[in-house]
């Protein structure tokens, strides 16, 4: 009798797939990864997404909640620009928008063979992406490390 359970590289080709399709599927429109973050509430209110501000020390924190249940969290400088972005929910966002000209090296990198069939990571000096989950829990974080606010650590970026 043969078994029906998926391999680890179906499961690796249906992540990679999950995660690259789900990034080209609208769900959220916001300021993009190193763009300003001026955007961003009228972005949710087109999106029924409910947001949220709160200042901190050295960043603003732009807080939409989605109807789908998923929260995205963007993280913008003193100057205005949005230095991360995370997102923990049962759906990706839409990682196109979220991601704006970093998205191309995300899909390279999501195509890509990786270790570890849940997980996708890009480490650059100029880009850092986490980002994996399965079937309704979803999770990431996009950074620019040379964008970070002086006494931001990366573990608050979550």
């Amino acid at each position: 009798m043969q078994s029906l359970r998926p391999t680890n590289s179906f499961k690796k080709c249906a992540l990679a797939s999950a995660l690259v399709g789900a990034a080209l599927c609208p769900h959220v429109a916001s300021a993009a990864l190193g763009e300003p973050a001026t955007t961003v509430q009228s972005e949710a209110a087109q999106l029924h997404g409910s947001l949220s501000v709160g200042e901190h020390q050295n960043y603003r924190l732009h807080e939409i909640q989605l109807p789908s249940g998923t929260l995205v969290r963007e993280f913008s400088g003193r100057d205005g620009r949005v230095f991360a972005v995370s997102w923990n929910g049962p759906s990706i966002p839409n990682l196109r928008q979220t991601l704006g000209r970093y998205f191309d090296h995300y899909v390279t990198a999501a195509k890509a063979a990786h270790a570890g069939h849940h997980r996708l990571q890009i480490n650059r000096d100029d880009l850092v992406i986490k980002a994996g989950g399965h079937m309704r829990a979803f999770s990431g974080l996009a950074y620019l490390p040379q964008a970070l606010p002086s006494g931001v650590n990366v573990r608050d970026l979550h």
